[in-house]
């Protein structure tokens, strides 16, 4: 990578992966774009190149991309599950549109492109446990039947044009810099808000419900570390489980009571949120990315807790 345009910017994931691109690449090949301007990304759109971008617009996006000479494109704007629920339409026209935009530009410019996927792709006909990297795929949201779409579409472009099109499946992903966007998993960023400042939580997801999560650290290195990969040895190159932990609510709560002992965990099921969770897998199989490209997280669940709650207390000055 050493021009690149990230979409999405201000997002949950693009905002920490632009402040690490400009650090490992430099400030002037990084171009952060953002539908609008968000309130607190202020040392963002100030450290580096920034523009407004709406990404079904195809035309402007050829225009930053050719104006910056752009050769890697970051594909992070869309609409997350929960979201994507209330209104289907809107998210089919941002996650689909935006991403034929997104590799129109880079079929024409000769860009590489990282989009991610997520486990979101599955559904209830899928193996619950360590989930196969390659499985059936029946998803029961709108923002599942997306990302099923964009890794088939990557895969197309990689095929029929030669676009070095890659990108990995997350899962849930835990950060302390940014809070989530809607996402069915974002109870595992609220409750260690909660943690540190009421000593209690409620749930929307209930007890029992295993996910896969991961670190923000260890995503960010996910990204980086495949868009760095040599080309060769890739197989699946658009569609690549990651994972690091799975767990309950009750497993997260237990993390947080070995550093806040009265930390308490009580539950209010959203059925929305909790029917999404209940599709997608318990745990995930990533021995593909582990062997096509060196995959290995260093976080677990211990860790991250540890790490989350004291970066947590300086952010919010506990």
């Amino acid at each position: 990578m050493k021009k690149i345009l990230v979409t999405g910017a201000l997002g949950q994931i693009g905002s920490e992966l632009t402040m690490l691109l400009r650090k490992e690449y430099g400030v002037h090949n990084v171009i952060a774009t953002s539908r609008r301007i968000k309130e607190g990304h202020e040392e963002l759109i100030e450290s580096g190149i920034f523009e407004i971008l709406d990404v079904t617009d195809g035309k402007s996006l050829a225009e930053l991309v050719k104006k910056y000479k752009v050769n890697t494109i970051i594909h992070l704007a869309a609409i997350l599950s929960a979201v994507g629920e209330k209104n289907p339409q809107r998210a089919w026209d941002i996650n689909m549109n935006g991403l034929y935009n997104v590799l129109e530009v880079a079929r024409e410019e000769n860009c590489s492109v990282f989009t991610p996927s997520s486990i979101a792709v599955f559904g209830d006909s899928t193996p619950k446990d360590n989930t196969p990297q390659d499985t059936i795929q029946r998803p029961n949201t709108i923002y599942g039947v997306t990302k099923v779409a964009g890794e088939l579409l990557c895969d197309y472009y990689y095929h029929k044009y030669g676009v070095d099109t890659r990108g990995v499946r997350f899962p849930g992903l835990i950060s302390y810099e940014t809070l989530p966007g809607g996402g069915t998993t974002d109870y595992a960023v609220h409750i260690y808000y909660d943690a540190l400042k009421h000593k209690k939580y409620t749930s929307f997801i209930a007890k029992g419900t295993k996910m896969d999560m991961m670190y923000m650290p260890d995503a960010l290195k996910a990204i980086v570390q495949l868009m760095e990969a040599d080309p060769s040895k890739l197989i699946h190159r658009n569609a690549f489980n990651v994972t690091a932990m799975s767990f309950d609510p009750e497993e997260i709560a237990a993390s947080i009571r070995k550093h806040i002992p009265e930390f308490e965990l009580d539950y209010d099921v959203d059925p929305v949120r909790q029917a999404i969770a209940e599709s997608w897998p318990n745990s995930l199989d990533d021995t593909a990315a582990r062997e096509e490209w060196g995959w290995n997280p260093d976080y677990d669940l211990d860790a991250m807790t540890k790490d989350m709650l004291e970066k947590l207390r300086v952010k919010l000055g506990l």
